[in-house]
């Protein structure tokens, strides 16, 4: 009986080592997984976050306009709130193509790199 106790022994111990790397292994790759998952649903939480804020502003902006527009060709041709808000929606779109020249000139600015000094 001694023999068989012995014989058997190592095998018990051999089997759960290698029971054990098995289960370190999976947990590994588990692991991997569940990091590429989560890269990927941070992705797309992401991209639609930025579709819904984007849909957002671009219907209240939509809105806001269409109704402006609305009500100024419900107004009578000569009446003083027609341009007051005609005038005042050129000078904002003349405001904003301003402004959005004035971004697009600083992004295009050379910045020439100093001279390295030997």
């Amino acid at each position: 009986m001694t023999t068989q106790e012995t014989t058997a022994h190592p095998d018990r111990l051999s089997r759960l080592g290698d029971a054990l790397d098995h289960a370190t292994e999976s947990l590994g790759e588990a692991a991997s997984n569940a990091r590429e998952t989560v890269k990927v649903a941070s992705r797309k939480v992401q991209e639609g976050a930025s579709s819904g804020i984007y849909k957002a502003a671009y219907g209240v902006s939509f809105g806001a306009v269409f109704a402006a527009v609305f009500l100024v060709e419900l107004l009578p041709e000569g009446s003083t709130l027609r341009r007051g808000l005609e005038d005042g929606a050129e000078a904002g779109f003349d405001s904003a193509v301003t402004k959005a020249e004035a971004r697009r000139a600083k992004r295009r600015t050379y910045v020439e790199k100093p001279e390295a000094t030997s």
